[in-house]
């Protein structure tokens, strides 16, 4: 295993280095054997440490898919998912956790929450139905299960650990699957339990993703839920520093399965990571920055399996500087797709200059439950377009079609309709602000690859510029993109 390049980021009186790791970080021996190597030594050289960790890697599919098809009367892939459950976690456990007698207690424990898994499942079969609250139960026991294994590992390596459910530190409302934290509440409850630990020289090992509500019941965080868990708690304690380990070198230029010159981003700001999480790249959801920006908190990437990598350190964005800084040329940092997307238009002669069109269409979208990416409207206020994911595009056309009955029978509004499906491509780059010509390059570069420019969209704050290119053309208008940044042309 490679040693760690663990340092502090600066001097602190109790410096507290805040870790969190994905599931690919867990999800074997070998992998959670270098976890337990990364964690003994920043103990070596914070003199706080906390740790935050997800289910092990596909245990959250296996508990949400079982749960669907209990909903359904199915209870066999419930049956299959024990036994899975069972050998994941035991095979690590035989191989980390050295002590008899406590292997067999981790061993106990988790056969315990497989217990839970499964009556959990009975349950929603015999009711027909998973209900929010229900999932949440279910999604949240693979977090359960990791943090008993990785604390029992640690203990096993002569590192002092003790797992905490996050049920116990942060308090949330009841929107189950998407739960909101109550902060105030989070950090009295965070620091009551945590502190004590911290100053008996433990370190905490806390379950991502999951929460509760002020009753005691367990909510989740939603999509990207446990670097949430991560933010939250690195704002609250406070954190000295939070680095969230992957199985990647930070963020990168571009997804490295699409362009295999991608390299790692260094630095980024906090306002091009959050549109490059938001516009497809998987590193990190946007969410999770919030808490650490508002408290003035960095934040590292970092890999797992190349720990001495220096990954991508998130920065201030700084207003002085318009975008750009005298030791980074690049005017676009990176790119990044969305997929499965469809086009949906809304047009009409009729539309123009009548008022609330727009309200109307995104309050239809927004009675679907759809998420909306990208907007774009003609000038003439004759057509509104949106992208949509294409699972959601036949329910969106049904309730815009009944939103406008009126006008389609009167012929205001002429037709609603999805194109086949297209997928968006976003530059990004704080060096784009006040840069003139840079959509002129993207167009360019573009064309030259035979790429054709669907729709296009850029917000105010000119970070990003948004295009979308049918499905076909995904890999070719990312690699093109890319190449303006190996350039230097972008």
């Amino acid at each position: 295993m490679q040693k760690a390049h663990i340092k502090p980021s600066g001097e602190h009186q109790q410096d507290t280095l805040l870790m969190k790791f994905g599931g690919t970080s867990m999800g074997t021996p070998q992998a959670m054997g270098q976890v337990v190597q990364i964690i003994s030594q920043a103990r070596q050289e914070w003199s706080r440490v906390v740790v935050v960790v997800s289910a092990l890697a596909t245990v959250t599919n296996l508990l949400l898919d079982s749960a669907d098809h209990a909903a359904r009367g199915d209870l066999q892939p419930c049956q299959d998912g024990e036994i899975r459950l069972r050998h994941l976690h035991g095979v690590i456990a035989d191989a980390l956790v050295a002590n008899p007698e406590q292997c067999l207690q981790v061993k106990y424990d988790i056969d315990q929450l497989v217990g839970n898994f499964t009556n959990l499942c009975r349950a929603i079969a015999i009711l027909g139905e998973a209900t929010p609250r229900a999932l949440d139960a279910v999604a949240g026991l693979g977090e359960r299960m990791s943090v008993r294994l990785l604390a029992a590992a640690l203990e096993s390596s002569a590192v002092p650990a003790q797992y905490v459910e996050a049920t116990r530190l942060i308090i949330t409302d009841d929107r189950f699957q998407s739960a909101y934290p109550d902060f105030n509440a989070t950090a009295q409850c965070t620091r009551d339990v945590l502190e004590p630990l911290l100053a008996q020289g433990q370190i905490p090992v806390i379950t991502g993703f999951i929460a509760a509500t002020p009753d005691g019941i367990t909510t989740t965080l939603g999509r990207g839920g446990s670097d949430y868990t991560a933010g939250i708690l690195g704002a609250v304690l406070p954190a000295s520093d939070v680095w969230i380990w992957t199985d990647v070198d930070g963020v990168m230029s571009a997804d490295p399965r699409l362009v295999s010159e991608a390299r790692t981003i260094p630095d980024i700001t906090y306002r091009e990571i959050a549109e490059l999480a938001y516009y497809g790249a998987k590193v990190l959801h946007p969410k999770t920055i919030r808490p650490l920006v508002d408290a003035g908190i960095g934040l590292r990437i970092c890999n797992t399996f190349n720990p001495q990598h220096p990954g991508t350190r998130l920065i201030p964005d700084d207003p002085a500087s318009n975008g750009k800084r005298r030791d980074e040329p690049e005017i676009i940092k990176a790119v990044s797709a969305i997929r499965d997307q469809k086009l949906v238009t809304v047009e009409g002669r009729g539309m123009l200059g009548v008022p609330g069109v727009a309200a109307r269409t995104f309050g239809a979208v927004a009675s679907t439950g759809t998420s909306v990416p990208l907007i774009t409207q003609a000038s003439s206020e004759q057509s509104i377009c949106f992208a949509v994911p294409v699972e959601s595009v036949v329910g969106v056309l049904a309730a815009l079609e009944k939103t406008f009955a009126a006008e389609l029978s009167d012929g205001d509004i002429d037709r609603v309709w999805a194109t086949e499906g297209v997928s968006i491509i976003t530059a990004v780059g704080v060096g784009m602000i006040h840069t003139p010509g840079v959509a002129g390059r993207l167009f360019t570069a573009l064309g030259s690859s035979g790429v054709n420019v669907i729709a296009i969209a850029q917000g105010s704050s000119e970070v990003s510029i948004s295009l979308v290119v049918s499905s076909q053309d995904t890999e070719a208008a990312v690699r093109s993109v890319h190449e303006l940044i190996l350039n230097g042309r972008a």
